[in-house]
């Protein structure tokens, strides 16, 4: 069990992540891949990786230095997921490739004592060395060809569970939220007892505690193993099998029309798009992608902001929630002729 001890500073400091973490919700993934847990939830995305695998060389050697670094079961080190700050993957690489060496040296240490280490897992904290970046670029590479496909379908599942918690949290305050925890935690005031491998105590000492929703969490939450770092506990999310996200139904093709929803799926990536991208990634022109993303965003599927000399795109609640049950589209229309 692992004892989440508040104050009334940290009571008033709790906070719930807005969307799913891309590091955190790649390191439970690469979890679920090593065990046979959720065959429902999980069975039939665990098939698709495989075929990817197979047929994508470079995505298999992507996940053999995360296997190495991230057991199903033991210590996993805490550089893996930096602080979660909503700024999608780009910026947790660039958080963990800032991560002081005196904490990547002390982490691998610690991972050595429980496992066999190769010597590359072992230069991580070198000075001067691009053991960190090549493992950066193994993440990316992971979670592009991996779990990318299906983040409208992991983001609709965190939006659903964000809205539950934040009706409890306006309708009965912070005591509320805690007690509908259950049943992976109970709060016990002042403690959160929460369902956990080992027994373990955590004095959050006035800093709060960051909840973070996660779609490959699985049964019972996580958290970061170093006490001293800001408090963090990752929880899974009821969650509807990925299966239905890749099934064969294209029902939202067939109630948008088949560019129109691969605007959406394009729109409701890991990132906010430009009008550019989506067009490029569609394959459409861009008088056609900004009239497509138009119609999207007036029937509230979508909202547009501007930055600076950009304009930018991301589904709203009601867009990630339609293609909750939707596959990743793209076409391809022929472009006019000049």
């Amino acid at each position: 069990m692992l004892r989440i001890h508040f104050t009334s500073d940290d009571l008033q400091n709790i906070r719930v992540a807005r969307q799913p973490d891309p590091l955190w919700e790649l390191m439970c993934s690469v979890c679920r891949l090593e065990t046979g847990q959720g065959s429902l939830e999980f069975g039939h995305w665990r098939r698709s990786v495989s075929q990817r695998f197979a047929g994508d060389s470079t995505v298999g050697r992507a996940l053999r230095p995360l296997r190495t670094l991230i057991p199903s079961t033991g210590y996993i080190p805490d550089f893996l997921t930096p602080p979660v700050t909503g700024g999608g993957l780009s910026a947790g690489l660039d958080q963990l490739l800032r991560t002081p060496r005196s904490q990547v040296v002390r982490e691998m240490s610690r991972l050595a004592e429980s496992r066999p280490v190769p010597t590359w897992a072992g230069s991580l904290g070198r000075p001067g060395g691009d053991a960190l970046k090549s493992l950066a670029n193994a993440l990316g590479v992971y979670f592009r060809g991996v779990l990318e496909p299906h983040w409208p379908h992991i983001r609709s599942a965190v939006g659903n569970d964000v809205g539950v918690r934040s009706r409890a949290l306006l309708d009965g305050g912070t005591q509320a939220l805690l007690e509908g925890m259950r049943p992976m935690a109970r709060w016990n005031a002042p403690v959160l007892e929460v369902n956990y491998p080992v027994e373990r105590d955590l004095y959050l000492e006035g800093r709060g505690l960051l909840l973070v929703p996660s779609y490959f969490c699985w049964r019972r939450p996580t958290a970061l193993a170093d006490p001293g770092l800001d408090p963090v506990l990752v929880y899974p999310v009821a969650k509807t099998p990925l299966a239905l996200a890749d099934g064969t139904d294209d029902g939202v093709g067939r109630l948008l029309g088949r560019t129109r929803a691969a605007v959406l799926t394009e729109v409701a990536g890991q990132s906010a798009r430009t009008t550019s991208e989506v067009a490029e990634a569609v394959g459409i022109a861009l008088p056609s992608a900004s009239y497509q993303i138009g119609v999207l965003r007036d029937g509230g599927l979508v909202a547009s902001r501007r930055d600076g000399k950009y304009v930018l795109h991301t589904a709203t609640l009601l867009g990630l929630r339609l293609l909750g049950s939707g596959p990743r589209i793209r076409v391809r229309e022929p472009r006019p002729v000049r």
